[in-house]
């Protein structure tokens, strides 16, 4: 038997490759999370071309045939395809129905069986996988149980009176059994190689191993090092960071179960070997800092996208214009959403959260405001078709001057009332015009024989120009029956109409001038002194003040918005010059007060 030689265990077979993975458990964690979310995307875009119905049947194929354990990868990616989808079904619904029966109908979605169908499979799933990492649990504790058995007959292997050969034979023997034998709990991995490796040095020195023999299962495992060295390097090149850290750790499996090598040796080929897998963890930690920058980033922008909405939600449009157009931005904010990925995990759900219920808000107050325009709308319908009648009946009428006057004043009475369903609209304009327009085409058609009249009318409103010219009015009673008395006249030769027109407008224009400037400089010094007496006398009405002129503005230029958009319904009526001058004089009379009003808030804002 050979001399006695002590076997150093080498100090790498006592190290674990815990020292190459990120330590805390948060990191570790989030780096499982970014490669579950890497995978994700990749199944993602190999079943982005499935339907509902094959991503259903693909998921239930898996569910009953394959270990759940295997599945999270490709289960999530179904998870995502299935939603994209689903979502974008009912968004085609949505729109379907607003489009069959317009925006003010309301609506209510349907439940989706394929969804209900796709929870129960992923329920299926979840209970599986809760089981199979339970069982892995159980395995890697018995696996643990097992180990700590070989190493019991390690322990014998030395009290053992058998022949060297059959006490070395059992000695491999254990050896391969304990390579065979799978993961244990991380919490016991340290200590446990540590025992073991403290038992084989014990059983070398025990069997007093010849030096041939050593030297020859040295220089196996110098070859079996040597090979993972130049593995471990070559993953150093690998095209995906996270699969090669993957096999990294496969590799420190194995060089923990492969035995020690000449003392010669050890230092260089560990060195080696951890410069390699130093490399490699460094890429991994880099590749995990630039996916949580990347999540970091995309919070930012999601949670402006929020800010976004939630600030539209907060400023809720007062006309259908302004809800038109918001939701319009809606819509563009929500497909700008889902361009975006993913956030932090810890955050992805909560942004998810914020922005869905902002959205809900805001369709939710679409829905109020629809609701209460539609009950308006209803009361302007009836106040229109009571206006169509009383202008029927005076389309039958003769007696022209009169009846001219009372349609006039019909017409400002439709453009003052409210807007009504875009079913009844165009029907109810198109009588309320054909009444308006019978009645000026008897009138023109009972003139229209008169040459005599149209010369004496053309005097008649050449003299009253003349007088309007030279006119000094203070008051609007006074321009109103200037207006009154041109309306009266009747036509003229339609060679003068344009041209006598504009001169019409020019006087008109510069008698409600002259008015409009005393009477405004007056009203705005009582205004100030208002002012400036409820600000020394600290009277809290001033703000309420100040509120009352804002919302005058709003309704000043819906005002003007609107009479500018009806000047256009009498521009192709016969001996409609009378009702489009009214109609202009109304526009400039809004725009000045509306003017006058912006002047007088910012009198407030300045007392303040």
């Amino acid at each position: 038997m050979a001399t006695k030689t002590t076997i150093e265990v080498p100090v790498e077979e006592q190290i674990t490759t815990t020292e190459f993975v990120v330590q805390t458990n948060d990191q570790t964690t989030e780096i499982a999370a970014a490669d579950l979310q890497q995978t994700e995307v990749g199944a993602m875009s190999e079943i982005a071309r499935l339907s509902k119905e094959e991503v259903l049947a693909l998921l239930a194929e898996k569910v009953a045939s394959e270990p759940s354990a295997n599945l999270r990868n490709e289960v999530e990616a179904l998870k995502v395809a299935f939603y994209k989808l689903h979502r974008a079904d009912i968004e085609a619904r949505r729109k379907a129905f607003f489009a069959e029966n317009g925006e003010d109908a309301e609506y209510t979605p349907q439940i989706d069986e394929a969804e209900v169908r796709f929870k129960e499979l992923y329920n299926i799933y979840r209970t599986k996988r809760n089981e199979a990492l339970a069982l892995s649990d159980k395995e890697k504790e018995d696996n643990y149980a097992a180990k700590l058995a070989i190493i019991e007959e390690l322990k014998q292997l030395v009290d053992s009176e058998e022949a060297l050969n059959t006490t070395f034979a059992k000695f491999h023997e254990l050896q391969a059994r304990w390579r065979s034998i799978g993961q244990v709990p991380q919490s016991h991995v340290s200590d446990l190689y540590e025992t073991y490796n403290l038992h084989i040095e014990n059983f070398y020195d025990y069997v007093k191993i010849n030096k041939e023999l050593r030297d020859l299962d040295w220089k196996r495992n110098l070859e079996a090092k040597t090979a993972l060295c130049e593995q471990a390097e070559a993953l150093t090149e690998a095209s995906s960071v996270v699969d090669a850290f993957h096999k990294l750790q496969k590799l420190h499996e194995e060089w923990r179960e492969v035995g020690p090598v000449a003392i010669e040796h050890k230092d260089s080929l560990w060195a080696r070997f951890k410069a390699a897998s130093t490399i490699i963890n460094r890429r991994h930690q880099e590749h995990f800092e630039g996916i949580k920058a990347e999540q970091l980033h995309n919070l930012e922008r999601k949670s402006a996208l929020c800010d976004e909405v939630e600030s539209i939600v907060n400023e809720a449009p007062t006309t259908h214009k302004g809800w038109n157009k918001a939701s319009e931005r809606l819509q563009a904010i929500q497909a700008e959403w889902r361009t975006i990925g993913f956030a932090p995990k810890r955050e992805n759900n909560k942004i998810y959260d914020r922005f869905r219920t902002a959205c809900d808000k805001f369709f939710e107050a679409k829905h109020a405001f629809y609701a209460e325009a539609k009950e308006d709308m209803s009361n302007n319908l009836e106040i229109k078709t009571a206006l169509c009648e009383r202008a029927e009946a005076i389309a039958e009428r003769t007696d022209w001057a009169k009846a001219t006057e009372e349609l006039l004043a019909l017409q400002a009475e439709w453009k003052a009332s409210g807007a009504v369903s875009r079913k009844y609209a165009d029907a109810i304009w198109k009588r309320f015009r054909a009444a308006c327009d019978k009645f000026f085409a008897n009138k023109s058609q009972h003139f229209s024989s008169v040459d005599n009249e149209y010369a004496a009318n053309l005097a008649a409103k050449q003299a009253l120009l003349e007088e309007m010219s030279q006119a000094t009015v203070k008051s609007f009673d006074e321009i109103k029956e200037y207006q009154r008395r041109w309306s009266e006249i009747g036509f003229v030769p339609i060679r003068h109409k344009d041209e006598l027109q504009k001169q019409y407008k020019v006087a008109l224009d510069k008698l409600f001038a002259s008015v409009r400037g005393a009477d405004r400089q007056q009203q705005l010094s009582r205004f100030k002194e208002k002012v400036s007496t409820m600000r020394n006398s600290g009277d809290k009405r001033l703000r309420s003040e100040r509120e009352k002129l804002f919302n005058r503005v709003k309704q000043l230029e819906q005002e003007i918005q609107t009479l500018e958009n009806n000047i256009g319904f009498f521009a192709k009526s016969k001996g409609a010059e009378a009702m489009i001058a009214a109609v202009e004089e109304k526009i400039a009379r809004a725009r000045q007060e509306l003017v006058d009003t912006i002047e007088r808030v910012k009198l407030i804002d300045s007392q303040e």
